[in-house]
Order: structure tokens, then sequence, then C-alpha cells
């Protein structure tokens, strides 16, 4: 719930400021990214997060960094204009790659920060609509 806070909140707040609908969208995702990529290093969610890789694949600790490493520069890439589309195609090719934990997360019931695993439908509904978000920021 809190990544789609933070893109409504940062779209609301950067369309207050008089941004053009575009510019607002790219930073809205760009405060959910720095929201989600926080998680990726803060010790209890990092945890949740490595327990939510697929167990076939490797190093998931290196993964959940390399991963919370890309949400960081994408979200900065976002903020550039020069690199802000690249960056939005980037994060939804992310997205995209990511899903697949997400699934055997939700299968798996793993839980996120203290709450239970979301599940499997409304967890899809809310990727489509991140993944929308960053193709509409493009």
């Amino acid at each position: 719930m809190a990544p789609l806070i933070a893109l409504v909140s940062g779209f609301a707040v950067s369309k207050l400021f008089g941004l053009p609908w575009a510019e607002s969208l790219r930073g809205g995702l760009a405060l959910m990214f720095l929201v989600t990529a926080s998680a990726h290093f803060v010790p209890k969610m990092r945890a949740d997060l490595i327990a939510m890789v697929p167990p076939s694949l490797p190093r998931p600790d290196l993964l959940v960094t390399i991963t919370g490493v890309l949400e960081i520069a994408g979200a900065v890439g976002l903020l550039i204009p020069a690199t802000a589309p690249w960056a939005a195609g980037c994060l939804a090719l992310l997205m995209v790659a990511m899903f697949p934990a997400n699934v055997s997360a939700a299968r798996r019931k793993v839980p996120f920060g203290g709450r239970p695993a979301t599940p499997l439908v409304p967890r899809i509904l809310e990727q489509i609509l991140f993944v929308a978000a960053a193709i509409a920021a493009i």
C-alpha cells in the first residue's frame, strides 16, 4: 500500500506545484521508487524482500541489493528531463522482471513489513498499475 500512496501523493503534490501531467507522473513514480528502494536496505524489510525471492534464484541477498540500487538510479533518472523517458522504460522492464518474485511471494504467503502476504490478484492489479504508470511516463 505504501508504494501506491507514494505514487498518488507524489503525483498530487507535483500537480499542486503546477507541473504538467507527465512530469507529475514522473515525480510520483520517483517518490514511489525511493520508498520501495528504501525497503531494500532497512534490515527487517530487507529480510522480508530476501524471503520473497523465488528459492530457485541464486544469491537473493545480492538480487535485493541490485534491485534496490536500480530503483534508486531509476528514481533519479525520472527527475532528469533528458533521461526520464529511458528511466521510465527501464523501470517498467525492472518491474516486469521482478514480477515472478511477487507471484512467488504471494503463492508462498511471504509476509512483508509485519503484515500478511498480499494475495495474488491484488498484487497483480497493483503491479499492472505501476507498470502502466511507468509506460505512461515515457
